[in-house]
């Protein structure tokens, strides 16, 4: 019995002109492939991704099939226009299709033809082009993308950046995949991202790679930030130089460690989180025992706390009318003991904030000067030692808008000369405007007199954009900055963190 000859090919498709079914935009194409098993009967095999307000779609994501060599493999490529969200395409607009062998496509390479309606004429002046190629090389590169200081192309806000890398072809340029759009950001954080070796460079290390960063336009009329070209053989070395500077940064927090973090968590219980029986709120606990408040503790507490050597940390809310005389507090200890707010290592403060939360009416406003004060008289306290040995960390999670905006910037501006940082999660889906602007990474932060921070102290970090990441991806991105803050601050004071002893 003969053996089958067969290889996966791995389908690019895009298309020009096609057909404007949209009154007002442009029509938002998915390509969907189908193949044909015998007689009429045809199967779906997969689709791309929608591309919105485009006539001129390059679709990121590829086709892959198996292609036998002895076998006629009739495909169809139909193209529709979607406008919801249903799986049924008998609700979407037709734009076009066209049937071939997929044998056609593998000796040609590369193959444009025209759309063609269901009653065989022609789409207008649509065209698909459709490129193969036999996979052989199953190797993967992972990818981790950010960006700093981007244009600000948006009038009313800023820019929505995304990524598109592309692999050099001998008649011009493929795309190789699309990133998703991170909204209203200059310094995006993508999520991490896969593309196979083969789709980048066809496994040539030394092959130009293109990567184009647009600013994202619903009408699809994206606008270009910037163009740069690399390869994977320089990519692997900026790889190698990151993996140093994180050996760097781990270095650094030992030497933290040796100069005594000391952590503090903030917690936001203003009205604004909605009531938490409710499902809709972001204080309510899942029946799995999460919310997006105990994830941010998770992430980041189970990180710091290997630099707290007591591992005893205090933990307040604010933004609550709380026991017994139902005054509003901007600064309660979750454990309702004022002279001994300390809570036992991250669980202590997660099992903290469970007691809490049915105990407390949640209200407003969202103040932060008090929490930060608070935490600053014990950092002006450290000022007094002859070493740099004890260094404050905020952790500060919240869910909008600040009340306090001129009170708190004079708080960080007052903390940026003590040996303290705050780090901002902000959790759900409000405007975090404010919060970017105590980030001080677009400039240097003042105080309403004017007066400047005489440092960065404060980290912001948005957790929708790590909802679906694992749980360290968090704790990376609000942890960053922190060596670097501390070792400004030991600068700053003309003093430097203490050694480890020298061994006898």
């Amino acid at each position: 019995m003969a053996a089958s000859c067969v290889t996966k090919v791995e389908l690019t498709i895009s298309c020009e002109n096609l057909l404007d079914m949209d009154v007002g935009s442009k029509s938002d194409p998915l390509c969907v492939l189908l193949m044909n098993t015998s007689g009429n009967q045809w199967f779906e095999v997969d689709r791309t991704e929608r591309v919105k307000n485009c006539l001129n779609p390059k679709f990121a994501k590829k086709f892959v099939v198996d292609y036998y060599f002895e076998v006629v493999q009739k495909l169809r490529f139909s193209v529709y226009d979607i406008d919801n969200k249903t799986v049924d395409l008998s609700d979407d607009d037709f734009l076009g299709e066209f049937e071939c062998s997929l044998g056609q496509i593998v000796s040609s390479s590369k193959l444009t033809r025209p759309l063609v309606l269901k009653n065989k004429k022609p789409a207008g002046k649509g065209t698909i082009t459709i490129s193969a190629e036999e996979i052989k090389d199953n190797r993967v590169v992972n990818f981790e993308a950010e960006a700093r200081k981007l244009d600000k192309k948006d009038f009313f806000g800023k820019s929505d950046p995304y990524l598109e890398f592309y692999r050099q072809m001998e008649t011009g340029w493929q795309l190789a995949h699309r990133t998703e759009v991170v909204k209203n950001n200059l310094n995006p954080c993508w999520k991490p991202f896969k593309i196979p070796l083969r789709s980048l460079c066809a496994g040539d290390m030394d092959k130009p790679i293109k990567v184009e960063c647009y600013d994202y336009d619903n009408d699809g009329s994206h606008d270009l930030i910037g163009i740069f070209e690399t390869n994977m053989k320089r990519l692997q070395e900026a790889s190698r130089i990151k993996r140093n500077r994180k050996r760097k940064i781990i270095r650094t927090l030992d030497q933290c460690k040796r100069c005594q973090l000391n952590f503090t968590v903030g917690i936001d219980f203003t009205g604004s989180n909605g009531d938490p029986r409710s499902p809709d709120s972001l204080h309510y606990i899942s029946p799995q025992g999460v919310n997006e408040y105990l994830s941010a503790i998770w992430s980041v507490g189970l990180v710091v706390q290997d630099y707290d050597s007591d591992k005893m940390f205090p933990a307040f809310g604010f933004g609550a009318q709380i026991p017994p005389s139902w005054q509003v507090s901007h600064e309660f200890p979750l454990n309702f003991n004022p002279a001994n707010p300390f809570c036992a290592g991250v669980e202590g403060v997660v099992e903290a904030y469970r007691m809490c939360l049915p105990q407390v009416k949640l209200y407003g406003p969202t103040n932060f000067a008090p929490i930060i004060n608070h935490m600053a008289r014990f950092a002006q306290q450290a000022l007094q030692q002859n070493t740099a040995s004890q260094y404050y960390v905020l952790l500060i999670i919240t869910d909008g808008v600040i009340t306090d905006m001129d009170q708190t910037r004079g708080a960080i501006v007052a903390a940026s000369r003590l040996p303290m940082s705050i780090i901002i999660v902000g959790v759900g889906k409000a405007d975090f405007t404010d919060m970017e602007i105590l980030d001080g990474d677009d400039g240097r932060l003042r105080s309403v007199t004017g007066e400047p921070a005489v440092r960065d102290i404060v980290q912001f970090v948005p957790f929708r954009k790590f909802q679906n990441a694992p749980r360290e991806m968090l704790a990376q991105c609000v942890l960053a900055e922190l060596p670097q803050q501390v070792t400004s601050y030991f600068r700053y004071i003309n003093l430097s963190p203490p050694h480890e002893p020298k061994q006898s």
